[in-house]
Order: structure tokens, then sequence, then C-alpha cells
């Protein structure tokens, strides 16, 4: 039975690992992993249901120098989720330098006067393992942390002792969410999000960071297969192009790729059929931004 529960956000530079720890913490894919920046664009809501306590973990995009009106939109995310929370955990690489993002992270961290526990990601890359010791001198000048992990997110090294650490900050109170519930994520977005994953490891440079998707359709079949139908959007014809690929190659590759996930996530065989189509500029268009399901 839950008797204590605690809001934690993860907070961190593009890239440095959050949705891959995200999913080892709950100890299930709940957020999209890519090897390209800003693969976040909402924040997501993970639940971990351990012993008598419910973490709820509050997986943010990576905090970046917004170029676009929908990077706003991301910075500011990552803003207002540290901001009432239990505590933060800021994730860093084992880099003894502190870098700007990092900085205005640290800043607002003390701002919100949260609890904060610093977490050092990619462990397993260093192999001279006195360098993280450097890396926890360089971060304790900045800030009085709670406590300082040192992680390996991708091989869930070091998982267990980061929970304990955190059992700290929570606190008596309701479950929050339902059991079985490990995150707040609709299944369309689920599914949206799968397959724009996909776009971001079979594409190149910056047009899958120009893309959105949408579910058009969802329909559940009397034997219980499910009809889905997903459409595409990016910013140029160009690009349209080159995601459909030579005879519909590309779209091919990213339906079959998305659709053996989404078939796991939700049990049961699917049929989709996905389409591309082209809307200008439209990260810079508040609109369109919203109507994608990028809400403040």
């Amino acid at each position: 039975m839950i008797k204590k529960s605690g809001m934690i956000t993860i907070a961190g530079r593009p890239n440095v690992g959050k949705s891959t720890l995200t999913n080892a913490l709950v100890g299930e894919k709940v957020a999209i992993v890519t090897n390209k920046p800003q693969t976040t664009r909402n924040r997501i809501c993970a639940v971990l249901n351990r012993g008598e306590t419910q973490f709820v973990f509050m997986d943010t995009p990576g905090f970046h120098k917004a170029r676009t009106r929908l990077g706003d939109y991301m910075v500011n995310v990552v803003k207002e989720s540290v901001a009432d929370v239990d505590a933060v955990v800021l994730m860093v690489e084992p880099i003894a330098n502190i870098g700007t993002q990092e900085q205005l992270l640290i800043q607002q961290i003390k701002a919100s006067g949260a609890p904060a526990v610093l977490v050092i990601n990619k462990v397993d890359t260093i192999e001279e393992k006195e360098k993280i010791l450097e890396v926890i001198a360089v971060y304790s000048q900045e800030h009085d942390w709670d406590a300082i992990v040192p992680i390996s997110a991708k091989n869930a090294d070091g998982i267990e002792h980061l929970l304990d650490e955190l059992e700290k900050y929570v606190y008596e109170g309701p479950q929050l969410f339902p059991d079985g519930m490990v995150s707040d994520q609709p299944e369309r977005q689920v599914i949206a999000e799968i397959v724009r994953e996909k776009l971001l490891l079979c594409m190149d440079k910056e047009i899958p960071h120009g893309t959105a998707v949408e579910v058009t359709r969802f329909d559940e079949r009397d034997d219980g297969i499910i009809d889905i139908d997903i459409t595409i959007y990016c910013e140029k014809a160009s690009h349209k192009g080159m995601i459909i690929g030579k005879h519909g190659s590309m779209l091919k590759k990213i339906g079959e790729l998305a659709r053996k996930d989404i078939e796991a996530f939700m049990g049961t065989k699917i049929y989709m059929e996905s389409w591309v189509k082209v809307k200008e500029n439209w990260r810079d268009n508040l609109n369109q931004i919203r109507n994608f399901g990028y809400e403040a």
C-alpha cells in the first residue's frame, strides 16, 4: 500500500541521458531515446511504485538556447518543472567543467530552493575513475548538493543507489497515480512519439527536428487489431521527399520500426498507414505548436 509520494524533476542539457534514466528508473520505456539532442519536447511524468513509496519522475526537454518558438516552449517547460517539486535531479556528463546550460540550471535550482541531487551519468565511458572525483570537486564548488551519485543510465548501474537517495525527499501522502500506470501520456501521444523516435533514428541533421507526428485515426476492431493512421508533418517540400524516400522506402522503414514498438506497447497487432504533409515554419507558429500537443 502506498503511504508516501514525491515529485522529482530530472533536468540537464540535451542528450545527457535524461530519458534513458527515466526509463531505467521506471523499468519500462516511457520516454523515447535517441542519440540526437532535443529528442524530448514535452514534460513526461513517469511513475514508479517502490515499496510504500510512489515516485513521480518528470523527464524534461534538454535545456538549450532556443531558436524557435517551439524551443522557447521547451525551455519554459524545464524552468517550470524545476519549481514546486520535492527534489530536482541535475544530470551531467563526467566532464570537470560546468557548461553554460548547467550554470543556468543551477541558478534555477537555487532560486527554487528545492533539494538537489547531482547525477553524473555515463561513468561507464571513463577508464580512469579518479576523473569522477574531479567532476565532483568542480560541481561541489558551485552548489551544496544534497547528494552526488555517479551512474550509467544506459547500463542501469547506480539506479538502486539513486532511488535510495531520492527516498529521502518523499512525504506522507496519498497515491497520486493508480496501480499499473507508468506514465501520464495518453495512448495517441505515446504512439506519435514512437514514430517521431524512429524519424530521429532514421533521418539525418535538421530534418527530424522540423517534424511533428499526429495520430489522425485510432480504431479498434472486434478481433483486437487496431487501425492507426499517422500523419508526419515537415517544414519543407524537399524534406517531404526525403522522409518518403525512393519508392516510399524511408517511410516504409520508419513505419516498420515504429510498428514493432507500438505493438509491444499496445499488446496487440496494429495496421498502420502513414502520410507526409508540409507545414512551413510550424515551429514558429504558436497555433500549430498547440495543435501538435505542445501546450504551456
